[in-house]
């Protein structure tokens, strides 16, 4: 057996977020969200359920699940491989965006619904925190007293989670180590809930139409080629700053070095994403670089 990777985003959609995907998600979400007085999600809808997307460009970057409790609640649920700047900002900025939007001029206030935004990382996000899932909510700064918890921001860092097989206990155990590992395996692990049991078929790549399955392989293949510009460019950036720090001064050669290898990063990013035929403002929100020296850069390269 071979099963999709599901922490590339389209992926995560198909299994999540499909039209019969409501029972994984209510369990998955139980398992990793706790509301107060210990409630649980009975019932929800999928909003914008997975279709097959079209292949060329690959426009679609950022791809979310959105789901609507029974209570009225909204849950983005964020599946993302990369970090990138102005990331932390576009998480919050999507939360209160969709806070906002469920007004229409002379709605009372009262009628907004609270929003939870749950963004799993392929990455650390957090280096100063240890925990694996961390949430945020409005505060006062002094003495901790809840303003609202209307806005929520939930992160679930996966290199956080190390657990093998025989050390799952829980179904939240269970759920990471489907999302971080079913790319990797070829069996389905043993005692497993009925929910993830179907997860795991829905992931079965023979399930799959040919149209998924390239659509799968071409986004598994780009993250792969942006995870190895970003190396690549930094570890070069790095060596060049280190043998002029050698001259220089070593510090601020290590400095220099750094600021060269993420620049070279964005520009390896910036090529290979223009070679995709991803649209311009795409490649400006994945990398923070604007448009006018996207450009550039991409003329320079021609």
């Amino acid at each position: 057996m071979k099963f999709l990777d599901v922490k590339t985003d389209f992926a995560f959609k198909k299994v999540f977020g499909s039209a019969d995907s409501k029972d994984l998600l209510i369990s998955f979400l139980n398992s990793v969200i706790e509301f107060e007085n210990k409630q649980v999600i009975t019932d929800l809808t999928i909003v914008d359920p997975y279709n097959i997307p079209m292949l060329k460009g690959m426009k679609d970057t950022f791809v979310d699940v959105k789901a609507e409790l029974d209570d009225g609640s909204q849950v983005i649920i964020e599946m993302q491989v990369l970090n990138h700047e102005g990331f932390e900002k576009r998480v919050l900025y999507n939360a209160a965006k969709n806070y906002s939007v469920q007004l229409t001029k002379g709605d009372a206030y009262h009628l907004l619904n609270p929003v939870i935004a749950l963004t799993i990382t392929d990455f650390i996000l957090f280096d100063e925190n240890p925990e694996l899932i961390s949430n945020f909510k409005l505060l006062e700064k002094k003495k901790f007293i809840e303003y609202s918890d209307d806005i929520e921001l939930i992160f679930i860092e996966l290199p956080k989670f190390n657990k093998a097989e025989a050390e799952l206990t829980t179904i939240q155990d269970k759920w990471l180590y489907f999302i971080k590992n079913s790319g990797d395996l070829d069996y389905i692990p043993h005692n497993l809930e009925q929910e993830l049991e179907k997860a795991f078929s829905i992931a079965n790549e023979a399930n799959l139409s040919t149209e998924e399955l390239e659509l799968q392989h071409k986004k598994r293949d780009w993250v792969y080629i942006q995870k190895s510009s970003i190396e690549l460019a930094t570890k070069t950036g790095l060596k060049q700053g280190l043998e002029q720090g050698i001259e220089k001064g070593l510090e601020q050669g290590i400095e220099k070095g750094l600021e060269q290898g993420e620049w070279n990063a964005k520009i390896a990013m910036i090529i290979n994403a223009h070679q995709l035929g991803l649209p311009m403002q795409t490649i400006s929100e994945l990398t923070g670089v604007d448009e006018d020296k996207i450009s550039a850069v991409v003329q320079n390269r021609l």
